[in-house]
């Protein structure tokens, strides 16, 4: 992919890069070459980006042509806002007072070049302002008042404005960002697509191991797409990329959501996309959907405080109780008798206006579908851990797991396959998990998952390799009919 330094005149940008080439605005504008390209990263620094300039339009084409713009029009529209400071986050908010708590002055002037400051302590910072609103060169103005500090001006910053004592930290920080989105391999294939795959080297339970991610690399090469892993702090890099995977554990009021969020609106191909991030994470919601539609399912009732004392009446005991945003188990608890139904029922409400309650299927193993585009992929069966009702128990931090299986879909029971389809057809066409139990001839749905686990060894033992290219090659179709490349 071309990398492509748009300046107004070519002394705004007097460092040399490898691997990048400086190209007027007025060149990148009207010259055919560069219109007819298919894929360019195009890092915008020209002098002025107000409506109508060339700034403005090299951006605004840049997105037309399916370059990736840094900054893109969105951001250059926030630029342009009086209230900018109501676009950042509660968390920037509270990174802001970290930072410059320390400060004697009243007055601070932030320079960021290509997310980084040349003070460390202001890293983070720098970082995060990078993040929310990506551009090469930011200048940030911050007044302190008495509640605190306000993020007053934040703009593009020219290069003549530069000191000349940063300049060599300038060409270091814009080499490393060059170099550090696109590492060069050794057996390197023409690709045409750039796909982002979020992961967090912190998580304790990921939904895939490395030698899976591992995986997906390989496959995203031999189908089509240049993959690079991304972290939690790298979501002003989406505009990079014309797909993100994520391989992190989804919530909605978490970085994988706003990940998925940024990701949709830049209009790069997601999965899982946001829709399916709100749908699948709630399971008061998922309970809904599926007596809706008349999916088979457990029995079930949306529990809040003025039918909690039917729960026994209705579904016996034992009876399962769930957080609505439960996952791998956890906020997933079984009750046996009536006085700890009362508490943990009190203490689930506590948190939650509703809760779901399920009767309680004993099973020697569940069913989970792995399905996309409306297509079912993979089909394991999880075992239940050695002397307890769930495929996981947890004792602390420590987790033990029942054994696992992979079946041919073929050789599936054709009814858990159809019901899963059925379900996994409500939320959308992305990449689900659909559980479900078979009890005497009975097939039920437990829940659809977004983001299930593909782990090297266990929901790839029958498919291998091929898993990962079809769930890749889904993504690489639709971002080329989106382009019109198909």
């Amino acid at each position: 992919m071309h990398q492509l330094i748009v300046v107004s005149r070519p002394e705004d940008w007097p460092l040399e890069i490898e691997g990048v080439e400086k190209v007027s605005a007025r060149a990148y504008l009207t010259d055919p070459k560069w219109s007819a390209l298919k894929s360019a990263r195009v890092y915008n620094l020209c002098r002025s980006y107000r409506y109508q300039a060339n700034g403005y339009y090299v951006s605004l084409l840049a997105g037309a042509r399916g370059h990736k713009p840094l900054p893109n029009i969105g951001t250059i529209q926030d630029f342009k806002s009086r209230n900018v400071i109501r676009l950042s986050s509660s968390d920037l908010n509270r990174l802001i007072e970290t930072s410059l708590k320390p400060l004697q002055s009243d007055h601070f002037v932030l320079s960021i070049y290509f997310g980084r400051n040349l003070a460390a302590r202001h890293e983070r910072l720098a970082r995060a302002l990078f993040n929310q609103f990506p551009a090469p060169l930011l200048q940030a103005r911050f007044e302190r008042l008495a509640d605190g500090w306000l993020l007053r001006r934040l703009g593009t910053l020219a290069f003549s404005d530069i000191p000349e004592s940063h300049l060599e930290f300038v060409r270091e920080a814009a080499m490393r960002y060059f170099a550090g989105q696109r590492p060069r391999r050794s057996a390197r294939r023409n690709t045409r697509f750039d796909l982002a795959m979020l992961v967090n080297s912190a998580e304790a339970d990921p939904p895939s191991d490395e030698r899976a991610l591992q995986r997906f690399e390989r496959a995203g090469q031999a189908v089509g797409f240049n993959v690079e892993r991304i972290g939690p702090e790298q979501i002003g890099r989406l505009a990079e990329f014309d797909a993100l995977l994520i391989r992190e554990t989804t919530a909605v009021n978490h970085h994988t959501y706003r990940f998925a969020r940024r990701a949709a609106a830049e209009g790069l191909e997601v999965i899982d996309d946001p829709d399916s991030i709100l749908k699948c994470t709630n399971k008061v919601y998922l309970a809904e959907l599926l007596e809706r539609h008349r999916i088979p399912a457990p029995k079930t009732m949306l529990v809040h405080r003025d039918n909690a004392d039917r729960i026994e009446t209705e579904l016996g005991l034992p009876v399962v109780l769930k957080q609505p945003d439960s996952a791998f188990s956890v906020g997933v608890s079984r009750v046996d008798d009536a006085e700890s139904l009362g508490q943990v029922v009190a203490a689930l409400l506590k948190n939650s206006d509703l809760v779901v309650a399920q009767e309680y299927l004993p099973t020697p193993f569940d069913w989970r579908v792995g399905v996309m585009d409306g297509r079912a992929l993979y089909v394991c069966r999880y075992y239940m851990a050695r002397g307890h009702w769930q495929i996981i128990q947890r004792e602390g931090v420590r987790k033990l797991e029942g054994n696992a299986d992979t079946m041919p879909v073929e050789q599936t029971p054709p009814a858990v396959v159809e019901t899963a389809l059925k379900a996994a057809g409500l939320i959308g066409l992305g990449l689900y998990g659909v559980d479900l139990k078979e009890v005497n001839g009975r097939v039920v749905v437990i829940e659809v998952n977004d983001n299930p686990s593909i782990d090297a060894g266990c929901e790839d033992a029958v498919l291998k390799d091929q898993l990962y290219r079809d769930i890749l090659e889904v993504m690489l179709k639709r971002i080329s009919a989106r382009k019109g490349m198909a």
